[in-house]
């Protein structure tokens, strides 16, 4: 199993653009979650990866002036039962709007519902419990899938919106994911729920145009975060009919003007947005 440096990282001015900063400059040299708080970052990056010489070089560059980036603590956590960790302290049931119930296969104790999801989770991300995940799927389950019959999830982590959408009847559900690991968690999740429609994939945006070849998407779906959304969104828009829906999340409320600014250029619309602790999900149509 993988053991993984735990990094915390204070910024002398702590702001989400200076956060948004950080993640971006970090992710290149190996780091792959972050968690931001009022101080800083507290970041992960695999122990094979782990070189305190090119973190600090990279964070000695900051490029917001006036902010400084320093590592006040690097913990090793070794590798364990994923699975195991997160039924003892994290991963308890969920119901989304009395519709949809997602459970791990260990639970033996949960409500019933008319869209019933099982998530085995790892290292990845995306159970329902965080406000980004829960408000995607409440955007799915409120939608009507009669004329939404190729969906693109692309940051799939644990599979689950690619999941859902297949349950409310899409017929061809792709789900693009980068990290290894959280592609495994995927393939072994679609499994768990018998929806032969979803096809992973391993990689990046640079997939995009031989993913969606012969299915130009009537939905997309993204919830990673507002640098990435805001670099790739040409291709993502380039992917989809015209008329065709897009959710946006794994972002602020504050950020939408930065995201729906990176939209306009492509042709996509905002039609609305909703909000869960300061996160939300945009609701974008292609013009």
């Amino acid at each position: 199993m993988n053991n993984y440096y735990e990094v915390v990282v204070t910024l002398s001015l702590c702001s989400e653009t200076a956060a948004d900063i950080l993640a971006a400059i970090l992710a290149p040299i190996g780091f792959e979650s972050f968690v931001a708080d009022e101080t800083g970052v507290t970041a992960y990056i695999r122990e094979a990866d782990w070189d305190r010489q090119a973190i600090d070089n990279v964070l000695a560059e900051f490029p917001l002036p006036d902010v400084t980036a320093t590592i006040s603590r690097a913990d090793l956590i070794p590798g364990q039962d994923w699975n195991s960790e997160w039924e003892k302290n994290y991963f308890k049931p969920i119901v989304v709007d009395d519709k949809c119930v997602i459970h791990s296969s260990f639970h033996v104790d949960y409500p019933t519902a008319q869209y019933d999801i099982v998530i085995d989770p790892k290292m990845a991300f995306g159970t329902g419990h965080h406000a980004t995940t829960s408000l995607i799927l409440e955007q799915l389950l409120s939608m009507d899938f009669d004329d939404r019959t190729s969906v693109l999830d692309m940051g799939t982590g644990t599979g689950i919106l690619a999941i859902l959408t297949a349950m409310k009847g899409a017929g061809h559900v792709a789900g693009i994911e980068i990290d290894e690991a959280a592609y495994q968690n995927a393939l072994e999740n679609v499994a768990l729920n018998n929806v032969p429609s979803v096809k992973l994939y391993h990689g990046d945006a640079s997939l995009l145009t031989e993913v969606t070849a012969n299915h130009p998407v009537d939905l997309f779906i993204a919830n990673i975060n507002r640098n990435v959304i805001t670099a790739d969104i040409d291709r993502y828009a380039a992917t989809m009919r015209p008329g065709a829906t897009m959710l946006l999340s794994g972002f602020y409320e504050e950020d939408i003007p930065v995201v729906a600014e990176a939209a306009d250029r492509v042709e996509l619309t905002v039609t609305g947005h909703s909000v869960k602790d300061r996160w939300t999900c945009l609701r974008l149509v292609k013009q």
